[in-house]
């Protein structure tokens, strides 16, 4: 296992088709750390995505899973408005969406937000 942060492996982010793609950026894995601080367990549905898995599942062209710096979560101890509002408030330069079942997180730098 390779540790990212106190609470996150690599393997949590590595691409789901299993083609090895696992790069994940340094400044995603701070965000979800203070997430998890706070909030206690989160999973990751989705991290890091290749061209051809990115595709097969409807991402972005430009997405920034592609790139590693964005994440679909769950709290697990927390409900998605409480987790969505904290990183909306204490993180304006970065991706933020909102789903029913999940929240995109991503260290894009610039502020963006849907859902």
């Amino acid at each position: 296992m390779s540790r990212l942060s106190k609470n996150f492996d690599r393997t949590e982010f590595e691409c789901k088709c299993q083609c090895g793609t696992d790069t994940v950026d340094a400044e995603l894995i701070r965000m979800l750390q203070d997430v998890r601080d706070k909030f206690g367990p989160i999973k990751i549905n989705s991290g890091v995505r290749c061209v051809e898995h990115n595709k097969k599942e409807g991402g972005a062209k430009h997405s920034q899973h592609l790139k590693g710096r964005a994440a679909d979560i769950v709290p697990l101890n927390a409900t998605i408005a409480e987790v969505w509002n904290y990183i909306n408030s204490t993180y304006p330069a970065c991706g933020l969406g909102l789903y029913s079942s999940f929240i995109h997180v991503d260290s894009r730098g610039s502020k963006a937000r849907w859902g």
